[in-house]
């Protein structure tokens, strides 16, 4: 489980044109983003939470709930120490709600390559939605959608995030 935020700006990579023509991409001059929370399964399910806000404790907790119902008894969330998910009510939670069903493991500190949703976020923004531009966040918001459909459909791409995380499935 982690966060990631896309941009209306367009991410910035490698592309072609014909011969002595700069490629250019059209942008909007913004800041405005959509804040994500995701994960992915052993099994190759990815699910997320989009917000156009900055995420909290409060999210953490609904995606929580969310993962839980699709996993049913026994839950193992892989996460990094970001101050959302050190926040006491996600804490408590934990304990109190979940009847030791959900473990939680943390990250080392500035180790975003042993995380699997972290590879989710790079194609993401580095092959599905490379160089493009969104008039607003309910056109990006929708593109994400696809972008993160796609990922779906294709056969088990998730084994490829364990596998650059350096874990076998």
């Amino acid at each position: 489980m982690n966060e990631s935020g896309f941009y209306l700006l367009p991410g910035v990579v490698k592309t072609y044109a014909p011969r002595g023509r700069t490629p250019v991409v059209d942008e909007w001059q913004t800041r405005d983003h959509l804040s994500v929370m995701g994960s992915v399964t052993t099994e190759g399910k990815v699910d997320s939470l989009v917000r156009p806000t900055s995420l909290n404790g409060w999210h953490s907790i609904a995606f929580l709930i969310y993962l839980g119902r699709l996993v049913g008894d026994r839950l193992l969330v892989i996460w990094d120490g970001t101050p959302i998910h050190r926040r006491a009510e996600v804490q408590e939670f934990v304990v109190a709600e979940t009847n030791g069903k959900v473990q939680l493991v943390r990250l080392p500190a500035s180790a975003p390559d042993l995380n699997p949703v972290e590879w989710l976020w790079r194609h993401l923004k580095e092959a599905e939605l490379r160089n493009l531009t969104c008039l607003d966040l309910d056109q990006l918001h929708m593109e994400l959608h696809l972008a993160i459909g796609r990922v779906r459909q294709r056969p088990n791409p998730v084994e490829s995030f364990f596998e650059g995380a350096g874990l076998k499935l």
